[in-house]
């Protein structure tokens, strides 16, 4: 077995307890990894349940497609979860879903593999693309955008505090040669931050932000989860693990909306029915605990947060 395969993710079990999952259910597993989550959920299904997979990268389809070959109640799609509708619809099971899982963010696998450009510790081609067979690497967006989109960029998906400073400094830096690889963009970030916060890397915020922009990550899950409301089926539970608060605040904005209905005037009256709403929060959001922390760094900013469809 390889170290991916015995790799779990994080808040494991409590996300498989949120799934409340049956034997005969149908449930979707929007990000497949490598596969924890999808083989703890078919482990519990019986010979009628089905797990429908999706995942962007096409080594975690290949790797789905080895690991669960044969079995009758698996399939996996390659492609976003933003396109969750007309993959259940394809499958026959939209609005039959008893359970959407969402693990958000980059796999262990993704970070550790120097080739996927994704983690500025190890140093490979700036690529950072969940899908490495279409788009655009990282390399070529920072030859591509101009001074003032870097900066937006850092500034809104990495809440970079100096992120127009960075920017400048990674556009000077092209001008004498193109920017390919994650230690040298670490090392100009590096140089150009004036201020490094304790145990964190510089680079930190802005690797994550030009890895949520050149996967459209945020667009994604926004998308995805106003789908999951035309596939779950009554009683359908939807749970999220996030791993930064603009990941986060969506979800919890999402499920919260949801929840409250329709807008209504206020001073008017009306029944609970009447609302319209959508979902039903369940229980509140859950971190992990020290122990887990300890042991997996990784889980430290992870939160947890399901809901269930209404009738």
């Amino acid at each position: 077995m390889t170290s991916a395969e015995r790799h779990q993710p994080v808040l494991f079990q409590e996300a498989l307890d949120a799934l409340n999952i049956h034997p005969a259910g149908m449930y979707v597993d929007g990000t497949f990894g490598r596969g924890g989550h999808s083989g703890a959920i078919l482990a519990a299904l019986g010979d009628t349940g089905r797990l429908l997979a999706i995942d962007k990268d096409p080594d975690a389809v290949r790797h789905a497609r080895e690991r669960f070959a044969g079995d009758p109640r698996f399939e996996i799609h390659q492609g976003s979860f933003a396109a969750l509708e007309r993959v259940a619809v394809e499958a026959g099971l939209s609005g039959r879903v008893d359970g959407l899982l969402l693990d958000l963010g980059v796999s262990s696998p993704q970070l550790d593999r120097a080739e996927r450009g994704f983690s500025f510790l190890h140093d490979g081609p700036l690529d950072m693309r969940m899908d490495n067979s279409s788009g655009i690497s990282a390399a070529e967006w920072l030859q591509q955008a101009g001074t003032e989109e870097m900066a937006e960029v850092f500034k809104r998906y990495g809440e970079e505090r100096y992120a127009r400073r960075i920017a400048r400094a990674i556009a000077e830096a092209e001008k004498s040669a193109p920017i390919t690889t994650t230690r040298r963009l670490a090392e100009i970030i590096s140089a150009a931050h004036p201020a490094w916060e304790k145990g964190r890397h510089p680079a930190t915020r802005c690797f994550q932000a030009i890895r949520i922009h050149i996967n459209r990550e945020l667009d994604d899950l926004e998308v995805c989860l106003q789908q999951s409301l035309q596939v779950l089926a009554p009683g359908g539970r939807l749970v999220v693990i996030s791993f930064h608060s603009l990941e986060d605040r969506i979800v919890k904005r999402f499920m919260r909306d949801q929840s409250r209905g329709d807008a209504i005037p206020p001073g008017i009256p009306v029944t609970e029915a009447q609302r319209n709403s959508r979902l039903r929060l369940i229980g509140k959001a859950r971190k992990p605990s020290a122990e887990e922390v300890g042991t997996n760094p990784r889980a430290r900013s992870a939160v947890l947060r399901v809901a269930e469809r209404t009738a």
